[in-house]
């Protein structure tokens, strides 16, 4: 009778561990049946964010080229002076045009693991002062200074010259776009150890919050508020600069604060000793 009440009370025990059991994954499951749900929308919202702001983005330049084209091969004669201003206006939002349509193929490549890279040996002094050398005359315009920090030898790296010199230009447009007039953008460079060399761009600029860090440097992420917002572009240039030193086998990171400027920083495998 003992043994029978003993193994009543065990069975009893066995299946209400099996319901709690149950209970519990079942909860899991809802838990994460909603946290997949909760970051799908957001990343829909993202993208519809995005997707406005690039409407905008897209039209700025397209109305600029039909306007001036029309107003060029129209019945009224233009003076040569004003029809060369145009044509100026004209070809620059071409460009810039094309450098959007550029961002987002990009995007489009590396989301869908289709993105190669050309890589070969080069001096990494080399790409950095290229880089610095593209956009030090955008910096001028706003009265920024320029410091290019880089010791007298660096390693060769083993990369795609023409996107990892785009990393540190957009890096480097950034700065320049957040950084109020008179301010500073420093480009510096040093050894980590005997593998890695790591690379940053320094500006005294707006900052961000921790919770703007993290939207920053997602695909389709708009950093929203007032002083931010406040300055055009597709907010792709971040999310390609990470994407593109991942690819390169480094790592990319931002630290910033909100009124104390920003540093981004990557890290890339040195493929030589510096030479």
């Amino acid at each position: 009778m003992a043994a029978g009440s003993r193994q009543g009370r065990t069975s009893l025990l066995s299946r209400y561990t099996f319901d709690m059991g149950q209970c519990v994954s079942r909860q899991r499951g809802e838990r994460a049946l909603r946290a997949a749900a909760m970051e799908q929308a957001l990343a829909s919202r993202a993208k519809s964010e995005f997707l406005a702001n690039m409407s905008h983005e897209l039209r700025t330049p397209l109305n600029a080229i039909i306007g001036f084209s029309d107003i060029i091969a129209g019945k009224v004669s233009l003076p040569q002076e004003r029809a060369v201003e145009y044509a100026g206006l004209i070809n620059d939002a071409g460009k810039h045009l094309l450098s959007i349509i550029s961002d987002i193929l990009d995007v489009a490549k590396i989301e869908s693991g289709t993105f190669e890279l050309d890589l070969e040996l080069h001096p990494l002094r080399d790409i950095l002062v290229s880089a610095a050398s593209l956009v030090e005359h955008h910096l001028s315009e706003k009265h920024q200074t320029l410091a290019v920090v880089l010791p007298d030898r660096l390693p060769m790296v083993r990369a795609d010259a023409r996107r990892l010199k785009q990393v540190v230009i957009n890096l480097l447009s950034n700065a320049h776009k957040f950084t109020p007039n008179g301010g500073s953008v420093t480009l510096a460079a040093a050894s980590v150890d005997s593998r890695y060399i790591a690379v940053s761009v320094r500006d005294t600029g707006i900052g961000m919050s921790p919770e703007q860090v993290q939207i920053a440097l997602k695909a389709f992420g708009q950093v929203r508020g007032g002083s931010t917002r406040a300055h055009e572009g597709t907010g792709l240039g971040l999310p390609i600069a990470k994407a593109l030193v991942e690819q390169h086998g480094g790592r990319l990171w931002l630290d910033s604060a909100e009124g104390r400027g920003t540093t981004v920083a990557f890290t890339i495998p040195a493929e030589e000793p510096p030479r």
